[in-house]
Order: structure tokens, then sequence, then C-alpha cells
């Protein structure tokens, strides 16, 4: 056993609580105690980095397991590791460096220790050369394990469909990784080229957008590691975003709108008050997929609903959206307002599959009908019914008047992002400049 393992995993007879005093200019980080979260089929360890001395920065260092594992109970294991932990700091503080021989060190570490013979055996000093961060011997965490105990730190932080879309493209990348870099296990052999890798082969096979919601999901995950000091340095923040175009809904035409409504007043009027909440009350399709009967007050002629980038607002129901809604009076509170097949009842199943669904009854009932491209869908309605609103506004506005009251209708946070997404459909149209191509 090294000096190093021998004097950390010691017990000394009269040992005392060190303080927490690092400077901020330490050569090394803290030591800190790895649990698995409490699973004790997985190891446990005492975890810190050392600055190196080439380029400076922190470098993890091999983690220091001792016997603690050999304990079989959470109390013991925090117990072994704590003193690890404690001896560590204090080796550390008085001086230790694992890129030297602490021949000093080892003579005052004989002194102060009766019955405790220290081994010649010390950890070997790494090469000085330019590759000496690559060489340091760390073991880091488990790439599922990192992952895992990400998804453990958000599900209370994020919505859980975020949650959701995590697990999902965390899964695609560990999968993409064992088939690519069967050798890559653990989070510390990740590398830029690795994730470049990832992203290239999404956007060859996908788009730049679905590239880069990839790029932003990992990113994050991979940051709140760093921030845990699990990771050295997340290299997604040196890659940058591509750029892209999103698609975006075409508005119906007045003919082609009046012929849907009159389809689906005789095929499916459930999929029709569906679709007049996001034509009328400019809500999303997931944003009504999560109304249930209380959000809807009558009385008040409000509509209370969760936005995409809030938790709850408050909107006027119109007139002509209140003449189309049945007795809700007698119905549960907590009900759904929509379900496959009726307004007000229990349908168990996450808000994205109740957005899906409606979706691809619209694709049915609709699209196919009136063979529609893909450039309509659910979101044209919200599109067609604010280009109307917004033209017939600036008929006795001007367009700062138009558009300062149409944020109060639609939602927007800002005047910038209203303008943004009044640009994205066409909203905005020049008036008839003729006048000003005659010579």
């Amino acid at each position: 056993m090294s000096i190093f393992l021998e004097t950390i995993t010691f017990e000394h007879e009269s040992e005392h609580v060190l303080e927490h005093d690092l400077s901020t200019k330490s050569n090394f980080s803290a030591p800190k105690i790895y649990t698995a979260k409490g699973d004790l089929s997985k190891r446990w360890y005492v975890y810190f980095s050392f600055r190196d001395l080439i380029t400076k920065k922190l470098v993890w260092m091999k983690n220091i397991y001792g016997n603690a594992n050999n304990f079989k109970t959470k109390a013991d294991r925090l117990t072994i590791l704590t003193s690890y932990r404690k001896n560590l700091l204090k080796l550390l503080k008085e001086g230790y460096s694992p890129f030297e021989k602490n021949e000093e060190l080892k003579k005052s570490t004989s002194k102060n220790t009766s019955n405790f013979k220290i081994k010649e055996e010390i950890l070997p000093k790494p090469e000085i050369d330019t590759s000496i961060t690559n060489k340091a011997q760390d073991i880091g965490m488990p790439l599922n394990e990192a992952f895992e105990y990400v998804m453990k730190l958000k599900q209370n932080q994020v919505k859980s469909r975020t949650l959701q879309d995590y697990r999902l493209k965390t899964k695609a990348f560990l999968n993409w990784l064992s088939e690519n870099y069967p050798d890559v296990k653990t989070i510390d052999q990740l590398s830029k080229k690795i994730l470049l890798d990832f992203l290239n082969e999404i956007v060859i096979k996908t788009s730049a957008r679905n590239r880069n919601n990839f790029r932003l999901t990992i990113g994050t995950i991979l940051q709140t590691l760093e921030e845990n000091e699990l990771l050295k340095f997340n290299f997604i923040k040196t890659i940058k975003v591509l750029k892209s175009v999103p698609n975006r809904n075409k508005t119906f035409t007045n003919d082609i709108e009046k012929s849907i409504f009159n389809h689906l007043a005789k095929e499916d009027p459930i999929l029709l008050l569906y679709i007049k909440f996001v034509a009328y009350n400019f809500l999303r399709p997931i944003e009504v997929s999560r109304l249930r009967i209380k959000d809807v007050d009558i009385q008040n002629r409000t509509l209370t609903f969760q936005a995409k980038n809030s938790n709850l607002k408050r909107k006027t129901i119109p007139q002509i959206l209140l003449d189309e809604l049945p007795d809700l009076t007698n119905m549960n509170p907590d009900h759904l307002l929509f379900t496959p097949t009726e307004i007000g009842g229990f349908w168990d199943t996450k808000e994205t599959n109740r957005r899906n669904y409606f979706s691809k009854r619209f694709k049915q009932k609709v699209k196919k009908h009136f063979d529609l491209n893909e450039n309509f869908g659910l979101y044209s309605f919200r599109h067609t019914y604010i280009t109307k609103l917004y033209r017939m506004i600036l008929k006795d506005s001007t367009p700062f008047e138009a558009k300062s009251k149409l944020m109060l209708i639609t939602g927007h946070n800002s005047m910038s992002a209203l303008e943004k997404y009044l640009r994205d459909i066409d909203a905005e149209l020049a008036q008839d400049y003729s006048n000003l191509l005659k010579g």
C-alpha cells in the first residue's frame, strides 16, 4: 500500500474534525464521498481532484475505496469513508502531492503514528509531458450511473415532460456510444470528439434543429455533472449551435377553415371543440390537453391553464367560445375537459400522449379528408386566428397599439416575442405599394 493510501485509511487514535478552510487557489478540491445514492450493491468511495503540474487545472485523482465496500450497512460504510475523507483532507493540507515523492511528509507521518509502519511504495510520479491530463489515472463514475444521478437531481426541478425528454435523449446517446465507442464506460472518458461525432450523426440523419435539441439536453446533463464535480469539463459548451429553420404550420384560407369546421360539426364534435380552444383562445394543443373541468370558470368567463414558460395563466374566454361549451355544472371538477369519447371524463395517460392522440385524430379526420400537406396541423388554427385578429385590430390602430392589445390576448411575454411570432407566420404584410413604383 502506498504512503498515500496507507495514511488516509489509518484510524488515528486522537482524530479531530478539520475545519473546511480551503482557499480559492488551493491545489486540491475538498474530498467528497460518493454513496451511489445509498445503493449497497455498488462501490462507494472518496474522490478528489488535484492541480495538474502542467495545465494548472484540477484533475480528478484515483477514487479511494479502502475496505469500505466490505461493510454491508450504510452506516458502517459512511463511518469508514468519513474517516478516510478526514484523513485525506488532513494529508492534503499538510502538503501531500500525488505528483511528488513526499519524502518530508513520509518522515513526519512516521513519527506521529505509533504501531504504524509505512511502506516504501508511493504513488508513481506522472511523466511531465503535454498529455499528462490523460495519464492522470482517473476512475470516473459509470455513464449510466452519472446520468441517473442527474435524473434524480432534476426530478423535482423540471416538468415530467422535460424529464422524460432527458431520459429519451440520454438513452439514445448511450445506445449510440455502445455501438460506436464500446470502450467508453465512464463519464471521464467523454471527449469533444465523441460528442461531435454523435451530434454530426444526428444532423446527417435528421435535422439541424434535432441536433441542436440533443446538444441542449446532453449539455444540460453534463453541466450538472460538472457543477457537482463529477465531470472535469462540459465539452458541449465549446460546440456551436447550428442555424436551423423551424417548421411552421401555415395558416388556413377562409374557405378551407369553414370547410373543416362544417365537416367536423357532423363527423367529430369533440375534435371541433378542441380545435376551437386552439383557435378562439389561442392555446397551444398541449395546453388544451391539460385543461380540466375546474379550469373553466363560466361565471367569471376565465380560463386557467399551464402555459409553456410559466406556471399558471388566466385568459378571458370569449363569448364565441362560451356559446360552444356544454353544461359543465355537474361534472367532476378534476376530470379532464377533453377525452377520446366525451367532454369531461377520466383519462389515465400522460399529457404528451393526450396531445399526440388529438394530433393523430386531426390527421385522420381532417388532413386525409382534405388532402392537406405537412405544412398544416393543429397549430395552423392558432396562427390563422391570431393573424385574423391582428389585422382586424390594425384597421383602427397603429402597429404598436395593435400589438399591445394583441399581447394581452395571446399571452406573449414581450413585444419582441410577439413581433417575431407575427413575422414567422407572415401576419404582417405590407400595404399595396403600387403608387411607390410609379415613375
